[in-house]
Formats: C-alpha cells, structure tokens, sequence
C-alpha cells in the first residue's frame, strides 16, 4: 500500500502534536459530563480542561460522542 503525500503530511502532523500527557478516550469519556457541566453554565470549559478540548480536536469518535451529549442535554435545558 503507498500512502499518499498528504496522509504522510496528516501523520507527521499529529507526531509532532503529541504530549507527554494526553488524555486516553476512556479518561476523556469520564470527564466529558463535567465539561459539558462547565460550558452549559458559561464557564470556560476549554480554558480549564485543556486536555479534553486536544483530544476531542484529534478523536473524531470522541467528538462525536460529547456533540451527541452536548445537543441532548443543550434540548432538555431549553
């Protein structure tokens, strides 16, 4: 299989992206419920849970999950 020049490009982009400490998806599932918390309240959620907003930004399932999470919660507040 030849990869091609731009996924050679979005691989080493996250390489170099890469933290000495980064949330796994199960770490970041379980803090999920207080970030939500924090954004619905007004709070600076991403300010305060900066590892949460990396992985969510690489992890397109974990993203997934908190927009599915953040809408139903976002519907039963109005």
């Amino acid at each position: 299989m030849k990869l091609s020049s731009e996924t050679i490009r979005k691989m080493m982009a996250s390489v170099r992206s890469t933290r000495d400490v980064e949330l796994t998806c199960g770490h970041c599932y379980d803090e999920l419920d207080l970030f939500i918390e924090m954004k619905l309240s007004g709070k600076n959620a991403e300010e305060a849970m900066p590892l949460v907003v990396e992985h969510l930004d690489r992890c397109a399932a974990c993203r997934e999950e908190y927009e599915v999470l953040l809408l139903a919660l976002e519907a039963m507040v109005q």
